[in-house]
């Protein structure tokens, strides 16, 4: 091998080369970009209503547990936490467990312009229990900006009357998706999604 030969074989790449190679790189970063941030959206918002789903099972646990009365709390502008009844001293009063969970990013309580319900669930879409606008406090007074998911001492989902419901649902959603979990009359939970635009649910 020649002198020329060998220098040739080592001289790397050419600047026309690393440009070509960078321009190339540029163009796929800008296209997964997109594609990346919107996975992260749906992994956020599926972790979401699974972490939802788990604490609505503690709630209906923790109300047959200790046989009281026990609630999923969600404050629509902050978050959710589990509440039980004290009956003592009368009136009694609603006990807070463990701290508020947030939802994460841009995820909100809501389901967008959805019209219809997951199969079998409520007759009309809607937060919390049909029929019913806000938790209420001991004293029986609604609290704004609120929703509850509410189970007796037997666990049996209860609207805020105390009669069995089997129409309780949360609805959460980032614009893009709406996920659904729904409380049958015997404490099923089900996660339901559906696309932002149509309702067209499908149980995960």
């Amino acid at each position: 091998m020649t002198r020329m030969s060998l220098y040739r074989s080592d001289r790397g790449f050419s600047l026309l080369e690393m440009v070509f190679v960078l321009g190339i790189s540029m163009v796929l970063m800008a296209v997964a970009a997109p594609m990346m941030g919107n996975a992260l959206g749906a992994y956020r918002l599926s972790g979401d209503a699974k972490g939802l789903s788990n604490t609505v099972a503690l709630a209906k646990m923790r109300a047959a547990s200790d046989f009281t009365q026990a609630r999923l709390y969600i404050d629509l502008a902050s978050g959710y936490h589990i509440e039980t009844f004290k009956k003592t001293p009368a009136p009694g009063s609603w006990s807070v467990e463990g701290g508020t969970t947030p939802l994460s990013g841009s995820d909100t309580f809501g389901f967008g312009a959805l019209a219809s319900a997951p199969p079998n669930t409520q007759a009309v879409i809607t937060q919390g229990v049909t029929g019913s606008v806000a938790c209420k406090d001991a004293a029986g007074n609604p609290i704004g900006n609120s929703v509850c998911i509410l189970f007796n001492s037997r666990g049996i989902p209860v609207d805020t009357s105390g009669a069995p419901t089997g129409a309780g649902a949360l609805y959460i959603t980032d614009n893009t998706a709406v996920y659904g979990i729904t409380i049958s009359a015997t404490g099923n939970i089900l996660t339901w999604q559906s696309p932002v635009g149509t309702a067209s649910w499908k149980q995960q």
